[in-house]
């Protein structure tokens, strides 16, 4: 990932962590946060040019959907179960896909060469992902598959799990996988679906809820690493990958207390074992006790440790929510669809629990220099919070505030909203959204190799492992039982 390459390289060579600068004005155009708030902002702005124009972006940025042969010989929308139909679907959309293709290089490209990657390597990789891209979308939205709840994000991980530990690629495609950036900017524009009505209405729960499980879980992880053993600035780290945005996190307050350089990425193998078990359990535990969709959706978000895997299995719950025979209380539209897990799991993780990175940096900046580094005479700085505190945040704010004016511009109005502006500015963002899910999906699972996870150690495990506990059982209580009423209709709330 980027964000550990360039944290990584402000260690020295006697493993002591050095106290990371500030790039200032720098940060604009060469941090990842920064790039998804430029793309994800562009998108946006783009898309509200061509509504303005009575137009839409959907053309370019359509999602595969074979759909089924109907009883009258008519194809509809769906899951499908005809092979012979995706060769005309595709021939029939060739060009759209040739044409997105290039929108997507076009727009990484930038980006890509402002964040130091090498193009040569980026090009045939991004390629790689987007026609792996397209059969999971195909294989994802097949019937059978769909009966087996494999929905396409969980589909990438496995698939890419398969590739990089069975198959294996050259090291050099890693360029490619861009995991954090892809999730980035698609929380950026999750924003654009996600009015900002909700986000003043809920964010005091979530805030109050993502306090209580990330303090509650630091602590846990850190006294038991502590009582190990281990040394206090990987007690920090591996307590910070818990506690708030795991792999963001760990590189963060790996970097604030001046940690060991092996400290960040055994807390990252560990914060990616665990994940990836939550996106699969998390999903079933929920449907096997038919928590209602935003209820399970702040689950997650207390529960997981990852942005995109638990994008993953908020994505998956919704699909699950969706299906009327699993009746899960839920708020549906018109299509049958709900996204009250998606909601719910962002407001839970990215407005709660990750803008507690800032604030463990800072506070463990201060222990460190004052209490841990005292020999060295350095003094905090308070500008730490704002050098750590997750920027593509702020896009998402600023996205979900601009569509949220739109809809108010057109009276608020939820008929006109559903009629006019989700099909013709929402739908294609979404549609953006879902391919950076798939990208990021797929990429999770292309850099997931067994050995370096197996290569954490006992003592860190069990050390975070206490806090997976904490995590899962407190978030399970504050959902379900202290926060049920609001999360359970968390659907219904103001949102427009």
């Amino acid at each position: 990932m980027s964000s550990f390459e360039e944290e990584k390289s402000s260690w020295n060579e006697s493993g002591e962590g050095e106290e990371i600068k500030p790039m200032g004005w720098k940060e604009l155009w060469l941090k990842e946060d920064w790039w998804a708030i430029w793309l994800g902002l562009g998108f946006v702005i783009v898309a509200l040019l061509f509504y303005a124009n009575n137009s839409s972006l959907k053309w370019i940025t359509l999602v595969p959907a074979i759909g089924h042969m109907g009883p009258d010989g008519v194809i509809k929308a769906g899951q499908w179960t005809d092979f012979s139909l995706i060769g005309p679907y595709f021939g029939a959309h060739f060009g759209q896909y040739i044409a997105q293709f290039i929108m997507w290089l076009a727009v990484f490209t930038v980006s890509i060469k402002a964040l130091g990657f090498n193009l040569r390597e980026f090009y045939p990789s991004f390629l790689f992902i987007y026609i792996f891209s397209i059969i999971i979308f195909v294989a994802g939205t097949n019937h059978t598959v769909h009966d087996l709840n494999l929905e396409p994000p969980l589909l990438a991980l496995i698939l890419g799990m398969v590739i990089s530990n069975i198959i294996g690629l050259p090291k050099w495609m890693d360029t490619g996988f861009r995991v954090e950036f892809y999730i980035k900017t698609a929380i950026v524009l999750m924003g654009a679906t996600l009015p900002f009505t909700l986000i003043i209405w809920a964010g005091p729960v979530a805030i109050v809820q993502a306090s209580i499980v990330s303090v509650a879980t630091w602590m846990v992880i850190y006294f038991v690493a502590k009582k190990m053993g281990i040394d206090r600035r990987l007690a920090a780290t591996l307590g910070a990958g818990g506690a708030v945005c795991g792999v963001s996190g760990a590189i963060a307050i790996a970097g604030a207390v001046g940690a060991k350089k092996d400290h960040a990425p055994i807390t990252i193998s560990l914060v990616i074992m665990w994940a990836i078990v939550m996106i699969f359990a998390l999903p079933l535990v929920s449907k096997s006790l038919h928590l209602p969709a935003g209820v399970a959706g702040a689950w997650i978000g207390t529960s997981e440790f990852a942005d995109a895997a638990g994008l993953a299995a908020a994505k998956t719950y919704d699909d699950i929510a969706s299906d009327p025979a699993n009746n899960i209380k839920a708020t549906k539209d018109a299509e049958g669809k709900t996204t009250d897990a998606l909601a719910g799991f962002t407001l839970m993780k990215v407005i709660g629990r990750d803008s507690w990175i800032g604030i463990w940096a800072f506070v463990l900046a201060l222990i460190s220099t004052t209490r841990w580094d005292r020999k060295t005479g350095s003094k905090p700085n308070p500008a730490e919070i704002w050098w750590r505190f997750p920027k593509f945040v702020l896009g998402f704010l600023v996205c979900s505030i601009i569509i949220t004016s739109v809809v108010s511009a057109h009276g608020g109005d939820i008929a006109t909203y559903k009629k006019e502006i989700k099909p013709m500015l929402v739908a294609p963002i979404l549609q953006l959204r879902t391919w950076l899910f798939i990208f990021c999906f797929f990429s999770i699972g292309l850099t997931t190799r067994f050995r370096e996870l197996a290569a954490a150690g006992a003592k860190p495990f069990m050390a975070f492992t206490s806090g997976v506990v904490v995590n899962v059982i407190l978030g399970f209580i504050l959902s379900t039982i202290v926060f049920v009423e609001f999360w359970t209709n968390l659907g219904g709330g103001p949102v427009h």
